[in-house]
């Protein structure tokens, strides 16, 4: 794989990229749903995925139609 750059490998371009259950928050966010969901401190809380902005990035990208 060749060295991508922000641009190119952005979240909103990505496998991992869930809008859908974000979309009535608005058309930039999304989740990220490459690891699990991140535990939280308070013990009934349930697990969150993390929102990110379509235009984020991070070493994990994977080209969504690949």
């Amino acid at each position: 794989m060749g060295l991508t750059t922000a641009g190119t490998a952005a979240c909103g371009k990505c496998r991992y990229f869930d809008t859908a259950s974000t979309e009535q928050v608005g058309a930039s966010l999304g989740l990220c749903r490459y690891n699990p969901p991140m535990s939280q401190s308070a013990q009934d809380a349930h697990g969150v995925w993390p929102k990110v902005e379509t235009s984020d990035w991070c070493g994990h990208y994977e080209r969504a139609d690949a």
